[in-house]
């Protein structure tokens, strides 16, 4: 491959990594071409960008990028796919699931970089899976900061409806 050609690819890669907030680097090496066309179509149903790249290419991609992502590079070994995806969790649940009902169990993840964390090595599988976004972390502290608030309202109008039925039963006499 040319140089010239090795470039382009390398800024094609840095530029789709930016795209995404969230990539897997998952070994999907050992799959044949219907579990590979299978794991494809799974991934664009699940929003899920796959790509299997070269791991010099990738790691010059990687170096180029403003975030250091230098705990990622000693994965990049053997056979690796790159699995992008602006939701955190899910390619760890397409792997997770897919894997399942596979004859090799591949893919396995070798490392991701979810909300701006590194997870290395397959352990970190369940982990993943139950990741919780940004905005998912925001929406339960802002319900946990109007679950008092509510209590008391709730509270107060049920204690007024009290005191209305008390009254009322007492003008009734």
């Amino acid at each position: 491959m040319k140089k010239e050609d090795k470039s382009t690819i390398i800024e094609q890669l840095e530029s789709t990594i930016n795209e995404y907030a969230h990539f897997y680097l998952a070994d999907i090496g050992g799959l044949n071409a219907t579990e590979t066309s299978d794991l494809r179509r799974v991934c664009y149903k699940e929003d899920v960008r796959l790509l299997v790249v070269k791991n010099t290419l990738l790691k010059k991609a990687l170096e180029n990028s403003t975030v250091d992502f230098s705990e990622l590079y000693d994965s990049l070994k053997g056979e690796t796919s790159v699995m992008l995806s602006n939701t955190g969790n899910a390619p760890a649940k397409l792997i997770k699931e897919f894997s399942k009902n596979s004859k090799s169990k591949k893919p396995l993840l070798k490392a991701a970089y979810v909300e701006q964390s590194f997870y290395i090595g397959e352990g970190q599988l369940e982990t993943l899976i139950h990741v919780k976004s940004k905005n998912d972390l925001i929406a339960e502290v802002i319900a946990l900061l109007q679950s008092p608030a509510k209590n008391v309202v709730s509270a107060l109008q049920s204690g007024g409806s009290t005191i209305h039925g008390v009254l009322q039963t007492l003008a009734e006499r």
